[in-house]
């Protein structure tokens, strides 16, 4: 049985790089297309939240004030993820602030991570955009409550990353997907995907 973390992040900005930092995360532990733990927190990075950013997830710098230390809370979402691979949906955003947050406390962040956007573009080639809010209205999937809240958007990756499990199953015939055939699909060219999974469902790749 595989156990992947699945993980979202809320931020001030789009940048580490621009000294933008993280202000909620949640985490789910997906087990064979079961949810078996949960991890979420509001924390306080020192960086004062730009109004459009409160506007857009909710997240005020009242609520930050009172959230606790970055530092406590990536070592808790680090300890929670432990060595499991990681699932994000536009993971390479997810991937900067993970890998930034968890490089000033000295941990280690060499996670691999899927990316269920990437993955989605390849699987679903005809859908109008894949942006999680529109690929979850598209798929028909459950909402649990407003976009740009942390564990809202992992719960949706969740369902959205099982559902491409299902789908690439029955299309192909394969009886295991796992992060990594998920890995080798979003690196590979969307016109090449249906002979990789085909080759793959016949042992063959």
């Amino acid at each position: 049985m595989q156990t992947v973390a699945i993980l979202d992040f809320e931020t001030t900005g789009l940048s580490p790089a621009q000294g933008d930092r993280a202000t909620e995360i949640a985490v789910i532990l997906l087990r064979d297309g079961q949810i078996v733990d949960r991890y979420q927190s509001l924390m306080n990075a020192g960086r004062r939240i730009p109004s459009d950013v409160a506007a857009l997830t909710g997240i005020t710098n009242d609520m930050i004030a009172s959230a606790p230390p970055a530092s406590r809370v990536m070592r808790e979402a680090a300890q929670f993820v432990g060595n499991c691979p990681v699932v994000a949906h536009n993971a390479g955003f997810d991937k900067r602030f993970w890998q930034a947050e968890l490089a000033m406390l000295g941990a280690r962040a060499d996670h691999a991570f899927a990316c269920t956007m990437l993955t989605a573009r390849r699987i679903y080639p005809h859908a109008q955009n894949h942006r999680l809010s529109n690929l979850a209205d598209w798929l028909h999937l459950p909402k649990t409550g407003r976009a740009h809240r942390a564990m809202v958007d992992a719960e949706m990756t969740t369902h959205l990353w099982h559902r491409m499990h299902a789908d690439i199953a029955r299309t192909y015939g394969l009886t295991r997907v796992d992060h990594a055939l998920i890995s080798r699909v979003q690196t590979t060219s969307k016109e090449k995907v249906p002979t990789l999974l085909r080759s793959l469902a016949q042992g063959n790749g």
